[in-house]
């Protein structure tokens, strides 16, 4: 929460608080603060500990940072553990092999055309419902 306040602000702040509740009250509205951050984290925990039971042992491994859709992105598309996700995907799927494939039976096409022996191709005949129209 307080990860991207720097020295230059935290010293503002103090220098701010000093000023507006005066030295003498600085040390209790401190302890009130904290004691209220205090009675905020025990509150939620143990709403989180009535979830939890609340949700049965079908779900002991939730995690409520799951809800986080980044999270449940990571956990669930790019950590393998039953070979659907992403690194799963990744090895499934040879690009290289796939596109050799489709070159292979271009080339072994055209090969057989171009060959001298070969037949010539045929033009495409028109579907038979266009072919009764132009007939």
């Amino acid at each position: 929460m307080f990860n991207d306040i720097g020295a230059l602000e935290l010293i503002t702040l103090v220098i701010l608080a000093v000023l507006v509740f005066g030295p003498e009250k600085l040390p209790k509205m401190i302890q009130d603060v904290t004691g209220v951050i205090r009675k905020v984290r025990a509150y939620a925990d143990s709403a989180k500990a009535d979830i939890r039971s609340g949700l049965g042992p079908e779900f002991e491994d939730f995690e409520f940072r799951d809800l986080d859709p980044k999270n449940f992105a990571r956990k669930h598309l790019l950590d393998d553990h039953d070979g659907l996700g992403l690194e799963g995907t990744r090895k499934a799927f040879d690009l290289r092999k796939e596109m050799s494939e489709v070159a292979d039976a271009v080339n072994h096409r055209e090969d057989r055309q171009a060959a001298p022996g070969a037949p010539a191709p045929s033009a495409p005949s028109a579907p038979p419902s266009l072919s009764k129209i132009t007939s």
